[in-house]
């Protein structure tokens, strides 16, 4: 009890202070797994959501969902950003692959893509798996050179390290509103305590919020909003459809790091684009234009009335410049 003075009374009988503090850590401790995480409801096997044009392959030991049109050089190999999956280049992928073999997949915790729960070895989440499964697809497909990697937005991320750490199998980037400059997560400091058994439990309840914020993220991501067809809105929402999806997309947050991009960008001389929506909300345009002046060798495409996803949006001006570029180029290509 408290006396007048607003002094804690320890006599025998009253609440000592370190019992308040023992009740309260107790309370952090158990409270979290009390609040109920119930399943997830109407999900089905990834291999019943598949399209007719899908295909599964086994690459470091996941399986993974993509799709291929196209033969021949080059190889364009098409990396999706967070919250999408290969679906986002629909649009694309068949003019692209007028131009040589095209090559789209769900990356790991995305689209119809395996989302293991438990694993041996490498956290195939992590910033190091998922370059490791860009090798592995093109050791699969036999693709040794001539290699244009496509990333929007953390896709451009992971294009760029495979790019810094392998130059060898890389010939150019086309970099889609790439994140580089943010962290695109959580801050490292509070990476321990996400990773705790308690926000363990409760994380995958908080990654369904996504179920509700889908379509406002995507109004965001869009300069014209109104022109988001009911098709591209079910085009995003199918993976939600997929098991595990809440606690692989928790683990996945879990699992990825800034790679610090932004101080070796000049270890990226090979010939890149930057290609960037004049309304993009969620990596600002001007983070782009900055990008295509601090690599060495890189042009700039700055799409009108386009916000984070332009190949989208405007998919015939994306593939304008991606022509152009690739134009200018070829004849410095392997």
């Amino acid at each position: 009890m408290v006396n007048r003075t607003g002094k804690i009374n320890c006599r025998a009988g009253s609440i000592k202070p370190g019992m308040l503090l023992a009740g309260g850590f107790a309370a952090a401790l158990i409270g979290p797994f009390l609040i109920p995480v119930p399943p997830l409801k109407n999900t089905r096997p990834s291999l019943e959501l598949a399209d007719p044009d899908s295909l599964f392959v086994q690459i470091n030991g996941l399986n993974v969902h993509l799709k291929t049109m196209g033969q021949g050089e080059p190889v364009f190999v098409l990396l999706h950003g967070f919250g999408a999956s290969l679906s986002s280049w629909h649009t694309v992928m068949q003019p692209l692959s007028q131009q040589g073999t095209v090559i789209a997949y769900d990356r790991p915790a995305f689209g119809l893509t395996e989302r293991p729960l438990t694993w041996k070895g490498q956290n195939p989440y992590g910033n190091e798996a998922q370059i490791a499964l860009l090798l592995g697809l093109l050791e699969h497909f036999g693709i040794q050179r001539n290699v244009i990697l496509v990333g929007n937005s953390a896709g451009g991320t992971v294009a760029m390290q495979t790019a810094r750490l392998h130059p060898g199998r890389v010939s150019a980037l086309i970099l889609v509103d790439p994140l580089v400059y943010g962290s695109g997560g959580a801050p490292g400091w509070l990476k321990p305590l996400l990773a705790t058994p308690q926000m363990r439990h409760l994380g995958p309840l908080l990654m369904r919020l996504i179920q509700l914020r889908g379509p406002e993220i995507l109004q965001i991501a869009w300069h014209n909003p109104s022109q988001l067809t009911p098709e591209t809105i079910e085009m995003y929402q199918r993976p939600l459809q997929s098991e595990h999806w809440d606690r692989a997309l928790w683990e996945f947050n879990l699992a990825t790091h800034p790679p610090g991009l932004a101080r070796r960008l000049k270890e990226l001389n090979l010939p890149t684009l930057v290609v960037t929506g004049d309304d993009d909300r969620i990596v600002p345009t001007m983070d782009s234009v900055r990008l295509a002046g601090e690599l060495p060798n890189a042009r700039l495409a700055v799409i009108p009335e386009a916000g984070h996803v332009p190949h989208e949006e405007q998919p015939q001006k994306f593939l304008d410049a991606v022509g152009e570029f690739l134009n200018k180029i070829k004849p410095g290509l392997p």
